[in-house]
């Protein structure tokens, strides 16, 4: 059974080349989404990698990063109508088993949605303030004005924002495997609650809630693993970005069942990349 790979990318070409590379196997179908703004040349790209047609210019902490997946997800299915699972990376990401070993641990785990998700609220995540207050992505001083105005008077009201349609709010990490059919209900889904995308719009991190939110209330939240086997650091709690490894965190790498790890940087990292793909190697031979 082939496997899609998208990667979300804005920057060193050189690096995401290397992940596509990595990824390259004929069940292994790898797709690109290159932010708008990016100063990569899609020319440049692998030639293994197909390229999302609709490109956003994404910005963190945004909508722009949920409208991103969903163009590149409604590509993705309209191209490629059998597969098992698309696998969201960034283009920090490193892959940490052999291609062979890859494909048996996703056959492993076939029948289950393997995304991080918790409940948000008092007892779960408490990031509820994420949805309940306003956040505005880009935008001019007057925008802005109104956003911190409409909060101001949510807080002197005591009133805030609630969830629309029945909705229970989930989050967790923004990079998971999801299969093909769960993707085409997330769609289905976004486009069957338009008010969820307009709250969303105005979501600090929406990319943390969108998705777990909409698997969650879909009949594949029973099928959900809440693990996207990925290692990360983070330097502290509620730290904005997780660290970037480098070599120090090859034996932490090695010891977990992760099949990715990320954040990577082609020069801070770049001792780390070249230990993953030796030890690779030798668990191919």
């Amino acid at each position: 059974m082939k496997q899609v790979f998208l990667i979300a990318a804005h920057k060193d070409a050189e690096q995401l080349n290397t992940l596509v590379q990595q990824l390259s196997d004929p069940d292994f179908l790898v797709y690109v989404h290159l932010d708008r703004k990016s100063a990569i040349d899609p020319s440049d790209l692998h030639p293994n990698a197909h390229l999302v047609e609709d490109r956003v210019d994404v910005r963190w902490g945004g909508f722009s990063q949920v409208q991103a997946t969903l163009a590149s997800l409604r590509q993705i299915l309209l191209e490629q109508p059998d597969f098992d699972k698309v696998i969201f990376l960034s283009a920090q990401d490193f892959p940490l088993l052999p291609n062979a070993l890859l494909k048996r641990e996703l056959a492993r785990v076939r029948d289950r949605e393997l995304i991080e998700t918790t409940p948000i609220g008092p007892n779960g995540w408490k990031v509820d303030f994420r949805y309940q207050l306003f956040h505005r992505e880009g935008g001019g001083s007057l925008e802005r004005l109104a956003c911190r105005a409409a909060n101001a008077l949510l807080r002197l009201t005591g009133r805030r924002r609630r969830m629309p349609d029945g909705l229970v709010p989930h989050g967790g990490s923004s990079w998971w495997a999801l299969s093909r059919g769960c993707v085409a209900e997330v769609l289905r889904l976004a486009d069957a609650h338009p008010r969820f995308l307009r709250l969303c719009r105005t979501v600090q991190c929406p990319d943390e809630l969108f998705f777990q939110t909409l698997v969650m209330h879909s009949p594949y939240a029973s099928r959900v693993l809440s693990d996207n086997y990925r290692y990360v650091q983070w330097p502290e709690q509620g730290a904005r970005n997780p660290k970037v490894l480098d070599g120090a965190d090859f034996e932490g790498i090695r010891a977990s069942n992760a099949h990715f790890c990320r954040k990577l940087d082609s020069q801070a990292s770049a001792e780390l990349m070249r230990r993953l793909v030796d030890w690779k190697e030798s668990r191919a031979a």
